[in-house]
Order: structure tokens, then sequence, then C-alpha cells
């Protein structure tokens, strides 16, 4: 089956870089089956089959679109995994670093737990799901030699590389491979996307009171602290069986599990087993990226729906391409502290379904 990697949105209000590359096999912004996102993840896992075998090795995911990618290929390769993040961790210090061209361009590493392994390590690899410039890698590769001052090797894994050999020139002296599935030129990029002008359907965030059954599951594990991938994958596991047992999922549905920001694969993961029973299932999450909805055919979003985070009333987030289910599985880990958010995403939702639960995997 050939799969499409790429289809060229429009940032929102973005002077540094006007287009974003959307993968509809990526589960984030556009729903797609979870058995293609996670057999995605799984192809670029391969890529190292056979390379760094007597290394040691720290996989780090980026926040938000590549922490799911960063889990399934650490899982895959059976070494540590943390993921970079945007949201605020008690007790934690960060390794600070920044995405220029993002919407938010700050990016942190819970720099207590690279201290624990950073001298039992050979090599990082960095998994994202789009390599640009090169930029964002070079600035946390700096950071990290700063601070630990050690000569450790670098990767970096990707779906998608568009670097350029320019790009590539920035790299002299450093350690590093790339390694990617689809090497991309992105020369005309900011052209397709500026050709959009037809807006599609945007939705204003929905705050009033929203219902929906809440169902608390144990056994959380936080990847955006270091951990290890194979107890993440049983403790993911663990906790999808408990999703289908309490919410009496069976087969010969339509049903949408949505992940919300950061937390991407528990959502995937969930909805792959519950796949796997007969149902069709589409998975994708909420995002901060403020990506226009345009209404042409070759467009990739064509609704778009605001929301207030789940982890910070404050901030706006999205949620693109809603469609008609039977049933809707919210899938975080949020603590819900505040109500603003989930009711904005449960309002959004229930205009395509009224059968939502909610999901908080949980301590």
């Amino acid at each position: 089956m050939e799969r499409k990697f790429i289809s060229i949105a429009k940032r929102e209000n973005n002077a540094k870089r006007g287009y974003l590359i959307v993968n509809p096999t990526q589960g984030k912004h556009i729903p797609v089956s979870p058995s293609v996102s996670l057999s995605v993840f799984e192809e670029l896992a391969k890529l190292i089959e056979g390379k760094y075998e007597n290394e040691s090795l720290l996989f780090i995911g980026f926040a938000e679109t590549a922490t799911a990618i960063g889990a399934q290929v650490a899982i895959c390769s059976g070494m540590p995994y943390m993921q970079t993040t945007r949201e605020i961790i008690p007790g934690a210090d960060y390794i600070f670093f920044s995405e220029e061209h993002s919407h938010a361009t700050e990016q942190k590493l819970v720099k207590n737990d690279l201290d624990k392994v950073i001298e039992s390590i050979d090599r990082i690899i960095f998994v994202e799901d789009e390599v640009s410039t090169g930029k964002t890698i070079l600035n946390i590769i700096n950071r990290i030699r700063k601070i630990y001052g050690r000569n450790l090797s670098f990767s970096v894994m990707s779906i998608l590389n568009g670097m350029t050999a320019s790009d590539m020139e920035k790299y002299s002296g450093v350690n590093i491979d790339f390694l990617f599935l689809e090497k991309i030129d992105r020369t005309h990029f900011e052209e397709i996307a500026s050709e959009f002008e037809k807006k599609g359907i945007e939705n204003p965030p929905d705050l009033s009171s929203a219902d929906y059954t809440l169902v608390s599951i144990g056994g959380y594990m936080n990847a955006r602290r270091l951990i290890d991938s194979a107890q993440y994958s049983a403790s993911c596991e663990t906790f999808a069986d408990k999703i289908i047992e309490k919410t009496g999922i069976e087969s010969g549905k339509k049903i949408l599990v949505l992940g919300t920001e950061e937390f991407m694969y528990p959502a995937i993961f969930a909805g792959k087993k519950i796949e796997e029973l007969g149902n069709t299932v589409r998975t994708h999450s909420t995002t901060r990226s403020p990506i226009c909805a345009c209404c042409e055919e070759n467009y990739p979003l064509h609704s778009r729906y605001q929301l207030s985070s789940l982890y910070d009333s404050e901030r706006t987030t999205y949620i693109y391409n809603l469609d008609f289910y039977d049933r809707v599985l919210i899938i975080t880990d949020s603590a819900l502290e505040d109500s603003t958010g989930i009711n904005s995403l449960v309002n959004a939702v229930k205009k395509f379904s009224s059968d939502i639960r909610v999901i908080r995997w949980v301590k």
C-alpha cells in the first residue's frame, strides 16, 4: 500500500515559516488508522537494525508531534526513552533549547533524568517527524555538550528529512548520523501554502459545562521523564486492556481515540488494540499548532475547533477534521484540575458523537 507522508498546510500568523508539513500517517492532525501509524513508526525503527550494536543508546522524542514516534522506536530497540516537553514538571530541572520556526519556540528536557544516565550512554538518538534545517537538533546538541562536556555520538531519526547541503555544512565537526524514510525538497512549500486562501470551517471554543463519562485507570508512566521502554510498552498494553474492559468495547463500531497534545502514544496504542477487536478506529490528538483550515479539496485540514488546553486553561489548542463516530474516547494524562479544557474538547466532539468517554491515566 502506497503511503503519503506529505501534505502542505498553511500556518496561521507565523512570519518565520508560512507552511507546515502535515503527515497523514502520523496520528497527530489528521485522523488515521492507529495500525497505519504504528507500522510507519516501526518501519523507521528498522533503520537502526544492525547499527550501534555495541553502543548504549538513549532515545529522545520531540514534543509534541514526535512523542509517539520516539516511544515506538525506543520500544522496538529496547532502549531507554524520554521526550522533550513544554509542560511544567514539579521538582524538575531543565535543559532549555529553542525550536526557532515553531509557534511555541521553547523546548526543554528534564536534566535530572539525563544526569542519571549521561555517563553510561554512548549515543543519543533524537527522533523527529520531520527535520527541516536541523537547527533545533544542533541547538540541543550544543546545550548537552556545553553542560556535560562529553564526546557523545548523536543520531537523528525522522520520517522526513528536508535538509539541504548548506544545512548539513552546519554539522561539520559534529559526530552525527541522519536516518530517515524519505528525503524531501522544501523549495516550493512556502509557495504552495500561500496559494490556499479559502477558509474552511472555523469553530470558536465552547467553554460551557459538558457531560461526559470519566474513567480513571492506574499504572501511569510519564514519558516526559526517563523511562524503560519495555516497561512503558507493558504499561501501555495494560492501560489499553483496562480501557477496553471498563468501557465495554466490543466490535463493529466506528470509534475515535483522541490523544491530548504531548500525550499521543498511549492513545494510538489503545486505538490499535480496539481496532483489533473488529472496530473501525481513527486516532489523532489535540495540538498547540495553529493551522489554517481551508476548503480546497487538496488541502489536508478542512475544519478546525479551537479549544482551551487540558493542561493549562490559558493556552489555546486545536483539533482538526472531526467526523462522526459511534463512540469517542479521549485519552489524557491531564490532572483535569480545571474543567475549562475538557469542557471545550467535549463540546467540540459532541457535535459528532453522543457517546463520549474521558479516560485519565493516573498513578
